[in-house]
């Protein structure tokens, strides 16, 4: 039995709210030709042209959070992006507090923890597609 109230109205915000922040971020990193996500790769001798794989995971697939298609795929390929993220550009404050006592990569970590519940709980019945398993 269900007994949560307004659920797929949650799910609605939950996908708006992870997907807008982050387009917006990837819309930042598009518009500067992914210029730091290069020099963090260059500093680890990766090819800097696999930069431009972050565009599927900060544009494609929160457009697709967005929506609604395909949106627990889309949850996972940000999830992805997002720990990828983390180990490459914010290992060195996993383990630590920001000057206000919060975690200190805890807006990445929203970001990884909400794409889950997206994952988990798929698109919710307000959504672009709600027909296939990956919704």
């Amino acid at each position: 039995m269900n007994n949560i109230k307004n659920k797929d109205t949650g799910l609605l915000i939950q996908r708006i709210s992870i997907g807008t922040l982050i387009l917006l971020h990837g819309i930042a990193n598009l518009t500067s030709d992914y210029l730091f996500i290069k020099n963090l790769l260059n500093s680890i001798e990766i090819p800097e042209f696999v930069a431009y794989l972050v565009f599927i995971g900060e544009i494609i697939a929160p457009i697709l959070i967005i929506i609604g298609l395909r949106a627990r795929v889309a949850s996972l390929v940000l999830a992805f992006n997002i720990l990828i993220a983390i180990l490459m550009a914010h290992s060195t404050e996993i383990f630590t507090l920001n000057p206000f006592g919060g975690w200190g990569i805890e807006l990445q970590g929203l970001y990884l923890f909400g794409a889950i519940v997206i994952f988990l709980i798929g698109a919710g019945k307000y959504a672009v597609s709600t027909t296939s398993k990956w919704d």
